[in-house]
């Protein structure tokens, strides 16, 4: 008898799972830069706690472990930035993903008014581009890093998250 893997609000509670969880998922993207100081590797814990309190953070649960998870914050351009977005290894492709994604797109538009939907992903980051891209996201440019990685920025309108949902 197999769990469902749930999708909900990230608590204070939660922080620590998604800072170790985010340090696994990310190590293959740090290997296809050759570059294990990207971001996401090198945020601390109490950086972590600080996005669960004050941003849009949801995780994906398999039962009490958190398996996922993807935070989003809207500027004051009215564009909501979604960032992190993380899947445990063992369970990618099966469209967690997906669901996160939605699930932060919904509360963004509907809570905090985000109008347009912004995220980024490396420029060799195949698996990342092909999601984002299945749920509606096009590529409108490219930027650098923090860690020197090249970036494609995807961008969609937040009206557009009701035909992905």
């Amino acid at each position: 008898m197999g769990m469902s893997v749930t999708i909900s609000v990230a608590t204070e509670q939660d922080a620590e799972q998604i800072f170790r969880l985010q340090y696994l998922c990310f190590q293959s993207e740090a290997a296809l830069y050759g570059n294990y100081r990207i971001d996401p590797l090198v945020q601390s814990l109490d950086s972590v706690r600080q996005e669960v309190a004050a941003d849009c953070v949801y995780v994906a649960r398999l039962g009490e472990e958190v398996v996922g998870s993807v935070r989003g914050r809207v500027t004051e351009d009215g564009s909501a930035s979604i960032g992190k977005l993380c899947v445990h290894p063992r369970l990618q492709g099966h469209g967690i993903g997906a669901r996160l994604l939605r699930a932060a797109e919904s509360a963004l538009a509907e809570q905090h008014g985000a109008k347009v939907f912004r995220l980024h992903t490396g420029h060799r980051s195949e698996g990342n581009l092909r999601l984002y891209r299945r749920v509606g996201y096009q590529a409108v440019g490219t930027s650098q890093g923090n860690d020197g990685v090249p970036m494609i920025v995807l961008e969609k309108p937040a009206e557009a998250y009701v035909a992905t949902a």
